[in-house]
């Protein structure tokens, strides 16, 4: 087709006996009308012939990346191209008799392909993503913060092609007024530089990735990272709600990251049991004697209780009194008894510190704390494991002449009378 073609449709039309200044609009329906139709043709075949070899080629190929292409819908959206360029190819020919509407249909033919450009680059990248979210070292990487990068810079090379395309202007002389106004631009775009820079540094530094377990006070969040992107880094905590956290405030603020524990060879177990101070005293032979029955700290206590004799006897220590000389305490033997018990323990990390100390007294008493790792990480068999611990410990206390400090309660502080509870208050 061409220009005469033109003329000569509307030839046709006046020989109709149509009235020219009506001609000129049947020209230009009729011309507008092909051109929609033989473009939705075009775009319609090449639409089906890239379905079928995109098909066939994922089919072929091992890798899956371009499953991902056609699942992003990259070759349908490659199929709008050769249309496009049709109707950019066809306007002049089309709007032959309206000057003042071919300038305005070609700029609006333009900002489609910019568009269009656009989101094929958008799919591509997100093809990119969900590939690469496939493979073990990128999965706990911050895909989707890069891809949302990559997205602005690509919308913001598009509005000023679109800015230029309207205006008739150079890129360049949109870009020296985009300066004057910058001031404006960063504060109108604060949280998504912010974003942008939090992101590329939580990356660069390997701060968090996804799948790690964090706790964030401020945020009320506790759980694991699900989703970071340029804005926003979303937690799943424990009971299952989504807490959103901003990702600058990932550099600005404090926050704990488990990952350090769940990589290590052990989860640490650091609690204390409270031990009354007026149960704390030495121990005479008798008691010596009766706690060597305990297997754990037999020996122990047979050779311990050998040498502290004869460091007595040598000395000549008058023992009428057993604060005299050196002597053995509940407390001492019992805090050797629970790090034998730990030592054994099967489900301790014994290559990591293993520890059992006095901290310092309280008004509630003495606490003696277990610092320990377990073997096991996962929640629940670690605090099944500490629970395990402490069980057995709690129960040994008594054996020892101890007693554990608790905070009395209202049956306490009643007197029995006919098996009813009187309360303090009635005396």
């Amino acid at each position: 087709m061409n220009p005469d073609t033109n003329h000569g449709l509307f030839d046709y039309f006046v020989g109709l006996g149509i009235p020219e200044s009506t001609a000129v609009y049947l020209n230009f329906g009729t011309l507008f009308l092909m051109m929609l139709i033989l473009a939705f043709l075009v775009n319609f075949i090449l639409w089906r012939i890239l379905r079928v070899v995109s098909t066939r080629m994922a089919r072929s190929t091992k890798t899956n990346f371009d499953d991902f292409l056609i699942t992003n819908k990259v070759p349908r959206k490659l199929a709008h191209i050769i249309p496009l360029i049709i109707i950019l190819e066809m306007l002049p020919w089309v709007f032959r008799d309206f000057e003042y509407a071919l300038t305005i249909s070609t700029k609006t033919v333009l900002i489609i392909a910019v568009v269009l450009v656009i989101r094929i680059a958008k799919s591509v990248l997100l093809s990119i993503r969900d590939y690469l979210k496939g493979l073990p070292r990128f999965r706990d990487k911050p895909i989707d913060s890069f891809i949302q990068v990559f997205m602005i810079f690509a919308w913001l090379a598009g509005i000023m092609t679109i800015f230029a395309i309207i205006t008739d202007t150079t890129i360049w002389k949109f870009l020296t007024a985009l300066g004057a106004a910058s001031a404006v631009i960063l504060l109108i775009f604060k949280d998504t530089i912010l974003g942008l820079v939090a992101s590329i540094q939580v990356s660069a530094n390997d701060m968090v990735r996804i799948g790690d377990w964090i706790s964030f006070d401020k945020y009320g969040a506790d759980g694991d990272v699900i989703e970071i992107n340029l804005a926003t880094v979303k937690v799943q905590n424990w009971d299952k709600t989504i807490t959103t956290i901003p990702t600058y405030a990932l550099i600005s603020d404090s926050f704990k990251n488990w990952r350090g524990m769940q990589d290590s060879g052990g989860r640490r177990i650091k609690r204390a049991v409270i031990l009354k101070q007026d149960s704390v005293h030495f121990l005479n032979q008798n008691e010596i004697e009766k706690l060597k029955d305990i297997a754990l700290i037999k020996n122990y206590l047979t050779d311990r209780n050998e040498k502290i004799n004869q460091y007595n006897e040598e000395r000549n220590v008058d023992k009428s009194l057993m604060i005299n000389g050196r002597n053995l305490t509940n407390l001492g033997v019992f805090r050797k008894y629970v790090e034998t018990y730990l030592e054994n323990h099967s489900a301790v990390n014994k290559e990591m510190t293993m520890m059992t100390r006095q901290l310092q007294p309280t008004p509630q008493g003495i606490p003696l704390e277990i610092y320990v790792f377990s073997k096991d990480k996962r929640w629940q068999n670690y605090e099944f494991i500490m629970a395990d611990i402490f069980d057995h410990l709690i129960s040994a206390v008594p054996y020892f002449g101890l007693e554990i400090f608790e905070l009395p309660s209202s049956m306490q502080f009643g007197k029995a009378d006919n098996g009813k509870v009187i309360p303090e208050s009635a005396y």
